[in-house]
C-alpha cells in the first residue's frame, strides 16, 4: 500500500471522475476524487499527494485558482490539468498557474496513466538531483559551475537555472512558455527575447565539446543533446 501513488482527483463531472478514479485504482494508483476546487483544497491540506490532476472548468473554485493557491505552499508537487480548452493561451495560461503538463478530453486513460508516471518520476529525480554530465562537462546545480577538463564557468543564476531545466530533460524538447515560466517567471515578448540570448551564451560555454548542443525545435522550443 505504502508504494501506491496516491493522487487527489479534482472532477466536476462525477461519472468522468468516477471513471478515472476507477481505472488509476485499478493501475494500483491511491484515489481521491474531490467534486469541486473548494473541496479539492481542504483535502489537498489534509492529506500528503504525489501528483494532482485537476479538471479547469469546476464550480466554487476553477483548476487555475486552485492551483495558483496550491503554489503559495507547494512549489514541487506536480499538477496536470484536464481541460476541454485547446487554445494556445489557455494551455500558457496552465503553465502560469503552476501546472507541469495539461491533457485535453477526449483522452485515452494509457496517457493519462503515462503523463502522471513521468510527472512523479520527473520530481523524484529533480529533487534529489544536482550533479550533471553531459559530454565532457560537469555542472553542479548547487555552485552554479559549469566544468571542462579545458575551463571552468561560473554561470549566472538565470543561466543555471535555463541549464539545469534543460540537463533535466536532456533529449527532450522543453516549450518555450515553460522555460521563461519556470526562468523567467514570465513569458511576454522580452522575456523571450531574453531567453534566446542566454541560450546563445550557454552554447557558446558548450562549444568545447562538439557533441553536446542545444537545438532549436522551431515554434516549440530548446533540446540539449550531448
Amino acid at each position: 500500500m505504502n508504494n501506491k501513488l496516491t493522487i487527489l482527483l479534482a472532477e466536476d463531472e462525477s461519472s468522468l471522475g468516477l471513471i478515472i478514479k476507477e481505472s488509476l485504482e485499478n493501475r494500483s494508483f491511491q484515489v481521491i476524487l474531490c467534486e469541486n476546487g473548494e473541496i479539492a483544497l481542504e483535502t489537498f491540506y489534509k492529506n500528503n499527494f504525489d501528483a494532482l490532476v485537476l479538471d479547469i472548468m469546476m464550480p466554487k473554485k476553477d483548476g487555475f485558482t486552485l492551483a495558483q493557491e496550491i503554489r503559495k505552499t507547494n512549489k514541487e508537487i506536480p499538477i496536470l490539468f484536464l481541460t476541454s480548452k485547446s487554445q494556445t493561451q489557455d494551455v500558457v495560461n496552465g503553465f502560469k498557474m503552476g501546472c507541469n503538463d495539461y491533457i485535453r478530453k477526449p483522452f485515452s486513460m494509457e496517457e493519462l496513466i503515462v503523463r502522471i508516471i513521468a510527472l512523479t518520476e520527473r520530481k523524484i529525480q529533480i529533487e534529489k538531483k544536482t550533479n550533471f554530465q553531459i559530454g565532457d562537462y560537469h555542472f553542479n546545480a548547487d555552485t552554479q559551475l559549469l566544468t571542462h577538463p579545458k575551463e571552468t564557468f561560473t554561470l549566472t543564476n538565470r543561466e543555471a537555472l535555463l541549464l539545469e531545466l534543460l540537463l533535466k530533460n536532456q533529449g527532450e524538447v522543453v516549450n518555450r512558455e515553460t522555460i521563461l515560466n519556470i526562468v523567467w517567471e514570465n513569458d511576454d515578448f522580452f522575456s523571450g527575447r531574453s531567453m534566446d540570448v542566454f541560450i546563445t551564451r550557454l552554447r557558446k560555454k558548450l562549444n568545447l565539446d562538439p557533441t553536446v548542443q542545444i537545438i532549436n525545435s522551431r515554434g516549440r522550443g530548446y533540446k540539449l543533446i550531448g
